[in-house]
C-alpha cells in the first residue's frame, strides 16, 4: 500500500473533520496483532483489532478490542443484550462489511452494527485501529473512535 493512499476509513474520517496519523507497515499473512503493535512500536494495550460477531438473534455486532486480548463471549453476549453471540466465519466478512481478515475497522463498514470498545481504549491519549486494509493502521483519540464509530464501551474481554 502507497503510503499517501487514502482508505475508505481515512475518507469517512476526513469527511467528520476528525483528526487521526495514518501509519503503514509490509504486511505478512502470518502477522500477528501482537507483531503489528511491535512494528509500530507501540505498546499493545493500545493497538486494537475489530472482531464480527453474530447473536443469537440474527443480529451482527462489532468488538474492538486490544491486540493482546480475546473477546468473552459471555461478557460481549451480555453487552449486546443476546444470550449469546459468536465468531462470524472468516469468509463472511467481506461481504458483510467490506473488509477483509486482518484490514477490518469499526469505521466505515458497508452498514453500521452496534459497536462496543474495551473500557481500556479510554485510558490512552490515542489508539491504533486498522485504516480498512491490511498494512495501515490509524491512530486517534479513542473519544473520537466512539463518535465516529457510535462505540459504547464495556468490559468485554
Amino acid at each position: 500500500m502507497k503510503k499517501n493512499e487514502k482508505t475508505n476509513v481515512m475518507r469517512v474520517l476526513d469527511g467528520k473533520k476528525i483528526s487521526y496519523e495514518s501509519h503503514y507497515y509490509e504486511p505478512d499473512a502470518t502477522m500477528s496483532g501482537e507483531e503489528i503493535a511491535g512494528i509500530l512500536g507501540e505498546d499493545p494495550e493500545k493497538v486494537f483489532k475489530t472482531l464480527v460477531t453474530q447473536g443469537k438473534t440474527g443480529n451482527y455486532y462489532v468488538f474492538v478490542v486490544p491486540v493482546g486480548a480475546e473477546l468473552d463471549l459471555k461478557k460481549a453476549a451480555k453487552a449486546s443484550g443476546e444470550k449469546a453471540v459468536a465468531m462470524i466465519k472468516q469468509k463472511e466478512l467481506l461481504p458483510l462489511t467490506g473488509y477483509v481478515h486482518g484490514g477490518c475497522s469499526p469505521i466505515g463498514m458497508k452498514k453500521q452494527f452496534a459497536t462496543f470498545i474495551h473500557e481500556t481504549a479510554t485510558d490512552f491519549d490515542n489508539i491504533f485501529v486498522s485504516a480498512g486494509k491490511v498494512g495501515a493502521q490509524i491512530e486517534l483519540a479513542p473519544g473520537n473512535l466512539i463518535k465516529v464509530a457510535g462505540c459504547k464501551v464495556a468490559d468485554i474481554v
